[in-house]
């Protein structure tokens, strides 16, 4: 396989974004495009995505609200280098920093992320435990997916840190570890909104899209769920201004 044939160019938006990715590994999909169409943001706010791959969210949410302040957080030198690309291509301006989200405040202060200078944060973490979950033997796959006991909450503990005081943390995740989060994010969040995400509208939800607000203190709230399918499988119409970019999915005040 030549070095072209390696990646591919797909389309996301309805084509209004387009993406460089590897063919083989971890590849950007539904979970990008809801976890962006779940954060909040206004021109001008500084918003940060931490593990981006090749940008996907950080850049969907970019295309839907104009002049924002992007930060794109990436560990992997090469999926870094297709942010920067995709970014460039797509003509969003967006700043990649290669960085572990688990490191210290001082790392995250050299790259110019100092404590509570971040108005929201939008992330997908690794939630793959792998003693329920078979390792990928792709490297970058199993970096993306695969999770030990510490990944949340040190995803969790950096957002935490970067954001201002009433900032916003959008995630998605596993929705039969939901507990999981909600301890995490018992530390120094409140205002928690809890989105249900089901593959059609007879199965149970695969994923949860959770917004908190750094010092939060309203109750909880559990909306009601969304589905991506109908019940002839197929894309559910009340997604489709979503998918497209074209209409946020509002966790908060509704």
């Amino acid at each position: 396989m030549t070095e072209a044939e390696s990646f591919t160019e797909d389309g996301f938006l309805g084509g209004r974004l387009v993406l460089r990715q590897r063919r083989r590994g971890h590849r950007a999909g539904h979970d990008a495009i809801l976890l962006a169409a779940a954060t909040v943001g206004t021109a001008g706010n500084r918003v940060v995505d931490f593990g981006t791959g090749v940008g996907a969210a950080g850049l969907a949410l970019a295309r839907r609200v104009g002049g924002l302040d992007l930060v794109l957080v990436e560990i992997d030198p090469g999926l870094a280098d297709l942010a920067r690309h995709n970014a460039a291509a797509n003509a969003l301006p967006a700043e990649v920093l290669e960085l572990d989200v688990t490191a210290g405040a001082a790392a995250f202060a050299a790259a110019g992320l100092p404590g509570d200078s971040v108005d929201a944060v939008l992330m997908n973490p690794p939630f793959n435990d792998p003693g329920r979950h078979r390792a990928s033997p792709d490297p970058g796959r199993s970096l993306a997916h695969q999770a030990d006991a510490t990944t949340l909450d040190g995803w969790v503990h950096a957002a935490r840190r970067v954001l201002r005081p009433g900032g916003a943390l959008t995630l998605i995740w596993r929705a039969e570890t939901l507990a999981e989060v909600m301890a995490a994010l018992a530390r120094g969040f409140g205002s928690l909104s809890i989105l249900p995400v089901h593959p059609d509208p007879a199965s149970p939800a695969i994923r949860v899209l959770v917004q908190a607000v750094k010092g939060g203190r309203a109750p909880m709230r559990l909306l009601r769920g969304i589905a991506l399918n109908d019940a002839a499988g197929q894309p559910h119409p009340a997604l489709q201004g979503v998918m497209r970019g074209e209409q946020p999915l509002t966790l908060a005040g509704t």
